[in-house]
Parts: structure tokens; C-alpha cells; sequence
């Protein structure tokens, strides 16, 4: 299976957003990708007030996707976007995933929601306009199982031990836009642990640059293997990274370091 990671900087202007993924999965595509990855909030990422209204799963962003996946006969995890929620308040944080032939194949609603205050730096409530999802999802893509997390997820090793242990995932999914002051000491460090602990290889997909005053995202997505190897990763800007997934070596590791058959919790 070949993965590609998507990293862009998305704006607010959502056409245009779309407009520069899809370039981007068409050179995954053209890598000869079987399955590509986007970044969180991809379709928007810019001040609140212009948001566009958001949708259901099969509205504007959902039928953009489904329809590059379809002409470019490539799964697509269509990182995330600002789905129509419970109230008029909120909406939901959600990642969509489409087959080969553009047919929705899991829908993942963010769970862990990011509500930070550090004095001078950072103050940001996710939760404020937006609902957390409740279940944990994985999907088959062609035999590989698939385990979808977004973003702040990645501090909760818990949600990525069940996506392996109960859900069998080999792949675990981070669409992100994780800021820059705590990306530069944690992204990398987290993305191998997960994929350590969890003997899984780890595809994250991360939102680059600056997107409106005070927010800057850090970018660097990349594939690490199941012994927390990076097989590839993203500079600065805009591009695609493709790594290949051996699901021998996965076996490999498994067999012969068996931390997850010799858990007791």
C-alpha cells in the first residue's frame, strides 16, 4: 500500500482551499498513491466570522471529494471539515474517507476537542463552537485497516491503543493543523510514540504557515513505521510526501517485540 501525506495552508476562501488540495492529490495520484491523507479543516481555516455555512457530509466539500477520489480511482481521507453539528452553536470537527470509486467509506468525528489557555501565547476553545464526536472508527482500505484520529487527538494514546487493539488497526491517520509553538517540541515526539506503543505505522497530514492573525500551524507531516521510524517528511510549505507501507515488517515487529500480546491492561 502507498500512502501519501497532503500539507497545505489553507485560507479563507474555501474554493480555493479545494481547489489547492485537489492539486495536491493529483500529485499523489500521479506518485502512484493508493491512498492519500489531508490536512484538518481543510476546506476552511481563517477567522470565524466569514466560516461558510457549514453542511452535511454529502454537501459541497463531501461532493468535491468524492468526486477527485472517484476520477482519480484513489481512497482519500478528506482530512477534516466543519460538518453541520447538533445546534446552531456547534458544529462537528469531521474527516471523511472515500474509495476508490468516491463512495463515503467511514465518517470520523473529532473526539478530543482543543481548549488551551497559556497566558501570552495561546488562548483557543474549541469547544466552544464545536462538538466532540463519541466513536472511536476504523475502516478497511483494501485489507488494511485503517484507524482515523484528528489532530489534539494525538495526546490521547488511549483512543489509538483501542483503534489497534479492538479495531486491529495497521495504520493510524492524523489530519491536523497542530500549532507551531507546541509542534516544534511535540509533533514528531507523539506521531512515533503512537506508532511505537501501538505497533502501527502512523500517516499525519499537517497544516503549514499562517492562517490568520496569531494562529500558525507547524506543518512537517510525515510516515513513520511501526518501530517509529520516519520514512518520509515534509519541509516547510506546501507539497506531498509518498511512502510505501510493508506489512511484512509490521508481522516483523509484532512477532518479535510483542508488547501488544503482553499487555495486561
Amino acid at each position: 500500500m502507498r500512502v501519501a501525506v497532503c500539507q497545505l495552508n489553507a485560507r479563507d476562501d474555501r474554493k480555493a482551499n479545494l481547489a489547492a488540495a485537489e492539486v495536491l492529490l493529483e500529485r499523489a495520484a500521479d506518485g502512484g498513491a493508493d491512498l492519500a491523507i489531508l490536512p484538518e479543516y481543510v476546506d476552511y481555516l481563517g477567522p470565524a466570522a466569514g466560516l461558510p455555512e457549514p453542511e452535511p457530509v454529502d454537501g459541497e466539500v463531501g461532493s468535491f471529494f468524492a468526486g477527485v477520489a472517484r476520477r482519480l480511482g484513489m481512497w482519500v481521507v478528506a482530512g477534516s471539515f466543519h460538518e453541520a453539528g447538533p445546534d446552531r452553536e456547534h458544529t462537528w470537527n469531521t474527516s471523511l474517507v472515500f474509495d476508490r470509486a468516491g463512495s463515503l467509506a467511514a465518517t470520523y468525528r473529532k473526539i478530543h476537542l482543543y481548549d488551551v489557555e497559556i497566558p501570552g501565547r495561546v488562548s483557543y476553545r474549541e469547544s466552544a463552537s464545536v462538538a466532540p464526536g463519541d466513536q472511536p472508527v476504523v475502516v478497511d482500505v483494501e485489507g488494511l485497516r485503517v484507524g482515523l484520529s484528528i489532530c489534539y487527538d494525538l495526546r490521547f494514546p488511549e483512543l489509538y491503543r483501542q483503534l489497534a487493539t479492538e479495531g486491529g488497526a495497521h495504520l493510524l491517520v492524523v489530519p491536523a493543523a497542530f500549532m507551531l509553538h507546541t509542534g516544534r517540541d511535540h509533533w514528531e515526539v507523539l506521531l512515533r510514540a503512537r506508532a511505537i506503543e501501538n505497533q502501527c505505522f502512523v500517516a499525519a497530514a499537517g497544516q503549514t504557515g499562517d492562517h490568520e492573525p496569531g494562529r500558525t500551524c507547524f506543518g512537517r507531516s510525515m510516515v513513520v513505521d511501526p518501530w517509529g521510524t520516519v520514512l518520509t517528511q515534509l519541509p516547510d510549505g506546501s507539497g506531498v510526501a509518498v511512502a510505501d507501507l510493508d506489512l511484512d515488517r509490521l508481522a516483523a515487529i509484532r512477532a518479535e517485540l510483542p508488547s501488544l500480546a503482553n499487555r495486561r491492561l
